[in-house]
């Protein structure tokens, strides 16, 4: 990630006001022009600071090949300028006109099974398009001319959510791209067949032309192909963003760029570790699943995970819900202060804005359910006075901006090549996604306020007292040896079952899993031992577990627990071997979340790992750090009042809390202190528990 732009030229425009950032999507073309100027002083009601504007707009702006209209967004700028409102303006890429698709329509993706889609959706283009390209650059040149030196112009939202809808394309041009691609990482056909074993049914390639996209051929497909063709997918987005950030860097070479990735638990559909040197500024998007009974920890996921994106520098959250969405089974309205609780806790890991989609709840289109800051009630509405009482909170916040997040002693290794590669093709448990394993481990740290860096496996360790490699599939040799150095230097790390299973190539590595930490571990496995619904078991601690076993042999590694009854009755479950002057723990069961909490309890208890605070169950603690203060959030997703030990000056509400603070039902704390007030205890991982 860039500090700012590759040229360097001139003083460059921050991306945001002073203070953290506030607003969201504008899309001022969904309105009559009377509301627009509405809308401008509703934005100064509610604090805005800063919109993104021109998202899918393309079809406005160019209603005709060649044909302009920046008149109506030359007024919408001017506004916004005269009201202070800084603007995220975006290429319209998301959304290419329906003249394009119709000179075009080679240019929608196409399924595996061969079919195009349709116009009518967003995203409906091939990133391999060689008209794509063309007509896509020339309205990013065409806006980047006109706007790109605009006051009111922060930064460049560049495309929006790439891969959302298009993540995949089958067609001709996509396959020409992908031998290319293909030759440019493998060198030659002798090495691409040799790296997918393209001898198991004869499926050897004699010529580049005989390589075709993962089509739909009746069975699963090459797992080595199909991780190649997802790489090479990932690689040919990045390609259009970076075109068109690179048309803006050399019109508008002062402003920052970014675009919104989609941070969750994942497979994500790009691998956002390989775009972020492309952004200047990491920004994501983030909507909780209403249905989800741990969606206030899936989001600490999220933003942990964005935050190691960001090397541990503030971010942006570009995108998420004023309430309900649209495009769940059931979307549910956030109950009150659930909005400003998912705000706060990005911003308490690191966010130094919220934004939401969108300003103002659209009357007609595909998302006209989906909630916004103006809702279809208006005015008098909840959600309103809640929009106004966030604004008014993130304004007393404004000290935080800029701030980093406390340093944490445990990182959490999370790679989306390796969750491809364990999708890639038919696997031991078809149902088991090995990404909430990830999660699993998260929650157990979450709810005992241990921070935890979720990070990708090529970031530096120095610094953790603890490592955790959670299902971590697919491994290459450098982080085989960057985690056997870290041990022996006496860090701790915790591996889970289906890690270290295959290579880069998505070939399994022999010997015994897991292949690629055998040594380190001091263990191997014979068989795994998937188990059928409603089947668990008890480990000899009393630790329970489901899904996934193993037949585990101990080769010099100490057994903590072993299995206790059944086919496996006896053989170690859990081990630890000591490397130099670390140790290395192997977890072979999916272990219940009790057991998971007791484990890495047990793992935890000779570092100096603690919770940020000790709160009830179900409030959440984290703290933002200076060289001159300190912030504590304290986040009740509780329906209850509950009473907090912590003091400090109370941001929002401008008053001291000394010693004790009582906390409203789905409600927040933001205390400033002074470097070192408040710390929690040693050893305090066996404390109450955090959510």
């Amino acid at each position: 990630m860039a500090d700012q732009p590759a040229q360097g030229t001139g003083t460059v425009v921050p991306w945001k006001p002073d203070g953290l950032a506030y607003g969201g999507d504008y899309n001022p073309e969904q309105w009559p022009r009377e509301v627009w100027r509405e809308d401008i002083a509703l934005m100064k009601e509610a604090g805005v600071s800063l919109v993104t504007v021109g998202v899918f707009a393309w079809g406005l702006l160019e209603p005709d090949e060649g044909t302009y209209d920046f008149a109506w967004l030359d007024s919408v700028l001017g506004l916004l300028h005269g009201a202070g409102i800084a603007v995220d303006l975006a290429t319209p890429t998301a959304a290419p006109p329906s003249w394009l698709l119709g000179k075009h329509p080679d240019i929608l993706p196409v399924r595996a099974d061969g079919t195009r889609l349709a116009p009518g959706s967003r995203l409906g283009w091939c990133a391999s398009n060689p008209h794509w390209r063309t007509h896509s650059l020339r309205i990013v040149r065409a806006l980047g001319e006109r706007y790109g030196a605009h006051p009111a112009v922060r930064m460049w939202h560049v495309g929006n959510e790439y891969g959302n809808g298009n993540r995949l394309c089958h067609c001709a041009h996509s396959a020409r791209a992908f031998r290319t691609w293909l030759a440019g990482r493998h060198g030659s056909l002798d090495a691409v067949n040799a790296a997918w074993g393209t001898a198991f049914w004869g499926h050897r390639y004699g010529a580049w032309e005989e390589i075709e996209p993962p089509r739909d051929a009746g069975m699963p497909g090459n797992p080595g192909l199909v991780l190649d063709f997802s790489r090479f997918s990932s690689d040919a987005l990045l390609g259009q963003y970076e075109a068109e950030r690179a048309v803006l860097r050399e019109l508008s070479p002062d402003r920052h760029a970014t675009t919104n990735f989609m941070v969750g638990a994942g497979p994500h559909v790009v691998d956002h570790a390989a775009w972020t040197p492309a952004v200047d500024v990491v920004s994501t998007d983030h909507y909780t699943m209403g249905a989800d009974p741990h969606r206030e920890q899936e989001l600490a996921f999220s933003a942990d995970r964005t935050r190691g994106l960001a090397g541990r520098r503030p971010w942006l959250l570009m995108e998420h819900a004023a309430s309900a969405v649209s495009w769940q089974p059931r979307n549910l309205a956030k109950e009150p202060g659930e909005m400003a609780l998912n705000s706060l806790a990005h911003v308490a890991r690191g966010a130094d804005g919220a934004l939401f989609f969108q300003w103002r709840q659209s009357a007609a289109g595909s998302e006209q359910y989906h909630s916004a800051m103006v809702p279809h009630a208006g005015t008098r509405s909840r959600v309103w006075k809640e929009v106004r009482e966030l604004g008014a909170a993130l304004r007393a916040l404004a000290p935080v901006a800029g701030t980093e997040v406390a340093p944490a002693g445990v990182a959490l290794l999370v790679d989306d090549e390796a969750a491809w590669a364990w999708d890639a093709g038919p696997k031991p448990h078809q149902g088991l996604r090995i990404t909430d394993v990830a999660r699993e481990y998260h929650r157990a740290l979450w709810r005992r306020n241990i921070l935890t860096d979720v990070i990708t496996p090529r970031t530096p360790l120095e610094g953790y007292e603890a490592v955790v490699v959670p299902a971590l599939y697919l491994v290459g040799d450098e982080t085989i040896r960057a985690l056997e150095a870290y041990t022996h230097s006496g860090g701790r790390v915790l591996v889970t079952h289906l890690s270290g299973i295959v290579d880069p190539a998505n070939r399994v590595r022999l010997g015994g899993y897991p292949g690629a930490f055998r040594d380190m571990l001091g263990v191997h496995v014979e068989e795994f031992r998937p188990l059928p619904d409603g089947v668990d078991g008890t480990l000899d601690t009393g630790w329970t577990y489901s899904r996934w076993t193993e037949h585990l042999h101990a080769d010099g590694a100490e057994v903590i627990a072993s299995y206790d009854g059944g086919p496996l009755g006896g053989l170690p479950a859990v081990t630890r071997n000591p490397v130099g002057e670390g140790e290395a723990w192997y977890v072979s069961a999916d272990l219940g979340q009790e057991g998971v909490e007791s484990l890495l309890r047990r793992f935890l208890a000779p570092t100096g790992v603690r919770p940020t605070a000790r709160t009830p169950a179900g409030v959440e603690a984290v703290r933002r750090v200076s060289a001159t203060g300190s912030y504590l959030f304290l986040l009740n997703h509780t329906g209850e009042e509950v009473t907090v030990e912590a003091s400090g000056e109370d941001l929002v509400c401008g008053r001291s809390v000394g010693g004790r603070a009582r906390l409203a039902a789905r409600s927040y704390l933001v205390l400033e202190q002074a470097p070192g007030e408040g710390a929690a205890e040693p050893n305090g991982y066996d404390g109450p528990r955090g959510g």
